[in-house]
């Protein structure tokens, strides 16, 4: 078997769906063909389904990468949950060799995500990059991510390219929506590009658009190796595979190679690029982008942003990433703890593909071991809990998701909060405590003008306020709110697309922390405090919370044989309560007759047998009853 069909045998046993086959599987690649100045690396930014995923389709066919003759759809979506979902989750590169005015180029391309829970993907991709095709759809005109991935892409310092995509829709309004992308971004929109990528309209403008926009990668072969660790994801066979992108010199198989981060050093095994599966080059220089097996053996080695270079040689270190800041934590349990070190197992391998995602070990009295995780918003949280369940067969809980609280104490030290059993109690916040802040974003939501009644409204029950709104075109309105993340987080979106008819669009960035009036509510199960059910909320919110919860537990946790009071808590103070009754025994059925007495002394044993035993019985809430009333239709 030659390196390549070896190497796609492992690779097909990876991937969740059927392994795509190149139009050409028996073309022979040499990458010293193309210097620096016949490659071009790009990727597609857009607003979620705005049609990135179709248009890489058409791309792959048009060169010729996959064969157009089956029905391809989202082929460079292959994950489970994507297909699934109908939405890129994983930023996926594909190298594509197309001829124009005589000469052959190599074509990276990269397609990204687009909802606001992945922009850490975008941005990771983009680092790859020396230019971007900006996908607008020509119906829906500019939303609010297309706002975010532009900044993103111009912060970068990118090429941009404006392409009108659905050009053949009944509701393409062409002239409306090149309108709009000159007046928010300032773009030159004399000669834009206007396809469809589903039925192939003008597709075969976008390459020469991109050989002629974008400039090359500026590498020199010449100087020693450097590359960029941007991406990268765990075999079972051989391990870690590293996507590089290369910035100086040169790689081949059987070089030795050190981590900049770590200072291990490997032995290359493989190097390749990704046409549209893994194969085998044997060798990457300057300007590629392309997979390298190193032996790798544990998922902790790879750190995205890294770089790497030849052992001996002294480089200077490229400058890498940000890290991922996580916006929503939630708690992650086995619902068999006897699973605790395979999940472990699962969620390491899981964040090596996914580096965004935060870890820390915890321990709760209901739930025993588990994780604390940080994820860049509830989306995020929901696909990361599918991967754990489709590609690990994991079987788990997710709590409540919450945000990063801080705490100001009196000496001017600050402590972040993750978790409601950290909050202060009443003492250590008389005492010690000077203030109490949360996380603030600042949302961007662009939806038609007869909606702004609405839109104000839900952002002022969030406790929101208005920073700016300007009119876009002459229909639609671009509003911005500062609201606290807390209020983002649970159920905003789902209200917005609600209240708008599903036309609105929503995106938010960081915007620092606020002082706030925080509380802690806890629940408390015949007077004893369940710390997995514990909330950090604003004082506004505890009535309408505290009700809300009483009720839902008493639907979900099981009568006793005796009285189960249900309570939440500020400290001492009681909130609301609710009580499921106990299961009462007819103790008076053998009695058909007699004196009424003998009734009365049998149902007071009874009473006083189910008094000692509400003062030594424990409740216990079952995983499953958790798992209801987590799950937000509970």
């Amino acid at each position: 078997l030659s390196t390549i069909s070896v190497t796609q045998r492992w690779y097909s046993k990876r991937t969740t769906t059927e392994k795509l086959k190149a139009a050409d599987p028996s073309r022979n690649f040499d990458l010293k063909d193309f210097p620096a100045e016949y490659i071009r690396n790009f990727s597609i930014i857009a607003h979620i389904d705005h049609g990135k995923s179709t248009l890489a389709d058409r791309l792959l066919e048009h060169t010729n990468t996959i064969s157009s003759t089956g029905s391809n759809k989202q082929v460079l979506d292959k994950l489970k949950v994507e297909r699934e979902r109908g939405i890129t989750v994983k930023a996926q590169t594909v190298s594509m060799f197309y001829k124009y005015k005589g000469k052959e180029y190599l074509l990276n391309l990269i397609d990204t995500p687009g909802h606001v829970d992945f922009s850490y993907e975008v941005s990771r991709s983009l680092a790859a990059c020396q230019g971007t095709i900006l996908l607008v759809d020509a119906a829906q005109g500019i939303q609010a991510q297309t706002v975010a991935n532009f900044y993103l892409a111009f912060g970068e310092g990118l090429q941009i390219i404006p392409v009108l995509n659905k050009v053949d829709l009944p509701g393409a309004d062409c002239e409306r929506t090149v309108k709009q992308i000159q007046s928010a971004f300032e773009l030159d929109t004399s000669s834009i590009l206007k396809i469809s990528a589903k039925t192939g309209v003008n597709i075969d403008t976008i390459l020469p658009s991109v050989i002629e926009n974008i400039p090359p990668p500026t590498g020199v072969i010449d100087r020693p190796f450097r590359a960029l660790l941007f991406d990268s994801w765990y075999d079972q066979y051989v391990g870690v595979v590293c996507m590089l992108g290369v910035v100086d010199g040169k790689i081949k198989k059987g070089d030795k190679i050190t981590s900049a981060h770590s200072i291990n050093k490997y032995e290359v095994t493989e190097v390749g690029i990704m046409h549209p599966e893994q194969v085998s080059t044997g060798y990457l220089h300057a300007g590629q982008v392309g997979y390298v097996i190193c032996g790798m053996k544990t998922a902790s080695e790879a750190h995205v942003g890294d770089t790497f270079h030849h052992v001996g040689q002294k480089i200077e270190e490229l400058p890498g990433f940000q890290p991922a800041q996580s916006m929503v934590f939630a708690g992650i349990f086995p619902v068999d703890t006897n699973d605790f070190r395979r999940l472990d197992e699962s969620i390491t391998k899981l964040t090596l593909n996914d580096a965004s995602v935060s870890v820390h070990k915890e321990t709760s009295h209901a739930l025993g071991q588990g994780w604390r995780l940080g994820f860049l918003g509830t989306l995020h949280m929901d696909v990361f809990r599918q991967r754990l369940e489709n590609e690990y067969e994991a079987n788990i809980i997710v709590t409540q998701p919450t945000v990063p609280y801080r705490v100001v104490f009196k000496d001017k030290t600050t402590r972040i909060v993750r978790n409601p059993s950290d909050f202060p109690d009443s003492e250590e916040r008389a005492f010690k405590v000077a203030r109490l802040e949360e996380p603030m974003v600042l949302a961007t939501m662009i939806f038609p003008e007869e909606y702004m009644g609405k839109m104000i409204e839900l952002c002022g029950s969030r406790r929101g306020e208005q920073r700016d709104y300007v009119f876009v075109d002459e229909t639609r309105v671009m509003m911005k709110y500062t609201l606290p993340l807390a209020e983002v987080v649970t159920d905003f979106y789902d209200e917005l697309k609600s209240r708008s008819s599903g036309y609105a669009s929503f995106d938010y960035e960081d915007a620092g922390y606020e002082e706030s009036d925080l509380v802690k509510m806890t629940v408390l199960l015949n007077h004893k405090p369940v710390d997995a059910l514990s909330i950090i909320l604003h004082r506004s919110q505890v009535d309408v919370v505290g009700r809300d919860w009483v009720k839902r537990l008493k639907n979900v946790i099981q009568k006793q044989l005796f009285e189960i009071v249900i309570q939440t808590a500020l400290g001492a103070k009681i909130v609301a309560r609710e009580t499921i009754p106990a299961l009462r025994k007819n103790v008076t059925a053998k009695c058909y007759g007699g004196d009424v007495s003998r009734k009365m002394k049998l149902l007071q044993k009874q009473k006083e047998g189910k008094k000692r035993m509400k003062t030594i019985g424990n409740v216990e809430i079952p995983q499953k009853a958790f798992y209801d009333f987590l799950d937000k239709k509970a």
